[in-house]
């Protein structure tokens, strides 16, 4: 009897299952149990099926059914830290722009008055309204409260927040900004930036070298103007030189690089496409195959999304042609 061979093989990995969030587009059915609830982005059809009414990401809470949509207005939430612009001065209010579905209201009482004084807003103080801001003002604010119609309250009653100047407004989708414990932060590269919730952010030019954490924003003050105190009660803003312009310019361009990408909008990932940047010159970071580069690194815990992420740059510089 001929002996026997054996050969000792190793077993072949399991593919491993990738994680994936199905997006369900206006008119889907979407599976539900009995006794549902209806959530915003869904309404029940005639026969009783639950479909979706806007293109997003399905989100399930108990018996509650909705619908996220890929890219929405800014919502807010009490706290949230927001840039936004003034497009009306009214009676004991400014009417701001904050990239929402209705206009925010900054107060006469929520503002802070020159030199920090505290007291009662006058008569005179509301004549003076424009000389604190007038129409097309930037201003970093946080949202305090709600009105019955939904629109929001916002106020300035902290050195970090008040007028904005010497930067470049950069406008990503909200939900790509993420929530961080501290929305002023510097880059060791001389670079401020305000990642504001509501996808209006800020970028102007600071101390080079200086710690990548602001306590409460305090070492912009002089960076961004920020404050409701008169220019005179302050030290000047020096406008930027041409070597702090072009760090503003490129990270102003890695932010439009992650935006057109989708990809999360944060100190860490824009530190990352910034570094990979530095191999281009400003003006190209924003071609399609320089995207696809930049972000490459950005996305190292996702390395199968890099070429859905560079297709997305092809077909938005297709759209912008």
């Amino acid at each position: 009897m001929a002996p026997r061979h054996f050969s000792f093989v190793s077993p072949s990995p399991l593919p491993k299952a990738r994680s994936y969030m199905p997006v369900v587009t206006p008119g889907d059915v979407l599976p539900a149990e009995p006794g549902f609830l209806r959530g915003h982005g869904t309404m029940v059809r005639q026969d009783g099926a639950l479909i979706a009414t806007v293109a997003g990401t399905v989100e399930r809470v108990n018996k509650l059914v909705c619908v996220r949509p890929l890219r929405s207005r800014y919502s807010g939430e009490v706290g949230d830290v927001v840039v936004c612009r003034i497009i009306e001065v009214g009676q004991k209010r400014w009417k701001v722009d904050v990239n929402g579905r209705q206009d925010g209201v900054v107060m006469l009482s929520s503002i802070n008055l020159p030199g920090g004084e505290q007291r009662r807003r006058t008569a005179e103080d509301q004549l003076n309204m424009r000389q604190f801001y007038v129409e097309h003002d930037l201003l970093s604010a946080e949202v305090q409260a709600f009105f019955q119609d939904g629109s929001m309250s916002l106020h300035t009653r902290s050195l970090k927040y008040g007028k904005l100047q010497d930067g470049v407004l950069v406008v990503v989708n909200p939900s790509l900004v993420k929530r961080l414990t501290q929305h002023f932060h510097r880059f060791k590269f001389g670079v401020d930036v305000i990642f504001a919730m509501n996808g209006y952010l800020w970028v102007s030019a600071g101390p080079e070298g200086e710690t990548e954490q602001l306590a409460d924003g305090q070492g912009m003050l002089n960076d961004v103007g920020i404050g409701d105190t008169e220019s005179s009660d302050r030290s000047a803003p020096r406008p930027p030189t041409r070597e702090q312009r072009e760090k503003i310019c490129r990270v102003r361009n890695a932010l439009v690089a992650l935006d057109t990408t989708a990809l999360a909008v944060s100190p860490s990932t824009v530190a990352t496409v910034y570094t990979a940047s530095l191999q281009f010159a400003v003006k190209d970071m924003l071609l399609p195959h320089v995207i696809s580069t930049i972000i490459a690194p950005a996305m190292a815990p996702w390395p199968e999304l890099t070429t859905q992420a560079a297709a997305a740059a092809r077909i938005q510089h297709h759209d912008c042609e």
